[in-house]
């Protein structure tokens, strides 16, 4: 089944789906409720002049990006930290269980990592032997569902609590059938018991970061949990997985992030943890671990400003545009096939997985214009979707259908009378079949057929209007 099919019979699965469709409505205005909130104590303001900060740190860091990797790796290592390059998935995750197997661990605890999604490393951990479990609330949730994230900060978004204490109940047949799971913080209770001997007894810690400091060679990584402390600290060994793209200049540089991102993805000023990882345990320090490594991972992100994409570098997996988009919205996660979903996934997937396999992506976009809105560090998101869909069109792949309807519009609007003649054309006739103002479902656009009737024109076009206004004085 073409790419684009496979994109389509998803999206009509999630519409349909309505325990997918409440769980989603829930999270959405509650993720938007919290970010206004926070921007409404700074005042818009203030809030905007702290992401003009970030973008500015992020900017300047990928203007000397190499440079930057380079000072990050000599910092990191006289910190006694071991970094390593991986060019793409294969390497990264052959050099973590080259890691692994060289300490003779079995047991590994991971903390939330989209890179880990990236480059599939469960699976991989899974092939070569290793015991692994989440840490993540939301990434254990989906673990016991075994099914991927469908959200970037929020894995289990898409499961109702019925569904949870469902899971709870089949994979804990260790605990008393009749005990009460009636409330989040019954769930949250028997997640942590179930998973502090996990935490006590594993052998590796493997987690991911959301800055690389090149002035001192730390790693930082905010969670809500403290799982990424207990992943970082108890372990003989800890492994830190990162794209190429996360390293800023300063712990300045690195502040001034933060400060965006809780605020954009969860409403929070700060995460609950904030850590700072430099290095394994020293002499005379009572935690820690014995070896720390950091895997660098490339998987096509040099290449992004060659090809005309090198904003999503700048990109800090806060999954506002997520929240905001009317597309995730109502599909989920899921729907878009790979680990990035949403307006930020529809421009990465493709670059990072696969122009062919992810051809869809591009054109699921109404091009409101919310993602770049609300996007703390300036990505113009709906821009490089268009450039997408440009190439995909220039290329000849991608829909037929669609390729042939914007080369007849090209042509249409390249001889602007014929073009004014055949809108006027169409505006009477769709006020001809009109019924009590309303298009009839056949003349709906296909995609809401299913959940709206499209309103009927004036019978006049937008010119048309235009002309019949009186000037302003």
């Amino acid at each position: 089944m073409p790419a684009a099919k496979k994109f389509i019979a998803r999206a009509a699965a999630a519409l349909v789906d309505e325990q997918l469709r409440g769980a989603l409505n829930k999270a959405e205005h509650g993720f938007i409720n919290k970010r206004q909130k926070a921007v409404d104590v700074l005042g818009e303001e203030k809030f905007r002049a702290m992401c003009e900060r970030a973008q500015q740190a992020k900017k300047h860091a990928l203007s000397k990006h190499a440079q930057m990797l380079q000072d990050f790796e000599r910092a990191a290592t006289a910190c006694g930290t071991q970094v390593h390059w991986a060019s793409d998935s294969v390497a990264c995750n052959r050099t973590i269980i080259d890691i692994l197997r060289r300490h003779s661990c079995r047991m590994v605890n991971k903390g939330k990592s989209m890179v880990a999604e990236e480059t599939g490393l469960n699976a991989a951990l899974q092939a070569a032997g290793f015991m692994r479990t989440e840490t993540d609330l939301g990434e254990y949730i989906i673990q016991l569902a075994d099914e991927p994230p469908s959200h970037i900060i929020a894995p289990a978004v898409h499961k109702t609590r019925e569904q949870i204490r469902q899971l709870f109940r089949h994979h804990h047949s260790n605990l008393p059938q009749g005990r009460s799971l009636a409330t989040p913080a019954d769930l949250v209770s028997e997640a942590r018991s179930e998973l502090r001997q996990k935490f006590l007894t594993t052998d590796a810690g493997i987690i991911g970061s959301n800055l690389l400091v090149a002035a001192t060679g730390a790693s930082a990584l905010v969670t809500n949990e403290g799982n990424g402390d207990l992943c970082a600290t108890l372990p003989r060994v800890l492994i830190v997985l990162a794209g190429i793209e996360k390293v800023v200049a300063t712990m300045g540089d690195a502040f001034a992030v933060l400060r965006v991102l809780a605020r954009s993805a969860t409403g929070q000023p700060i995460s609950n943890y904030t850590s700072f990882y430099n290095g394994p345990r020293r002499k005379g320090e009572l935690e820690g671990p014995e070896e720390m490594h950091i895997v660098l991972l490339d998987n096509g992100r040099s290449k992004l400003p060659q090809q005309g994409f090198g904003d999503m570098l700048r990109c800090i997996r806060c999954g506002s545009c997520l929240n905001h988009c009317p597309v995730y919205g109502n599909i989920g996660g899921h729907a878009y096939g790979w680990v990035y979903p949403g307006p930020m996934g529809s421009v990465l997937s493709p670059l990072l997985n696969g122009e062919a396999t992810h051809a869809a992506l591009p054109n699921a976009s109404t091009f409101c214009g919310r993602c770049e809105e609300v996007c703390p560090m300036g990505i113009p998101l709906p821009g490089l979707l268009r450039r997408l869909r440009q190439r995909q069109l220039a290329r000849g792949t991608g829909s037929l259908t669609a390729r042939v309807l914007l080369r007849l519009h090209s042509r249409l609007i390249a001889r602007p009378e014929l073009n004014r003649r055949v809108n006027r054309m169409v505006v009477k006739w769709l006020k001809l079949i009109a019924q009590r103002g309303r298009l009839p479902r056949w003349a709906t656009p296909p995609a809401w057929k299913k959940t709206r009737i499209a309103p009927a024109p004036q019978g006049k076009t937008l010119s048309q209007l235009m002309l019949e206004i009186e000037p302003y004085e």
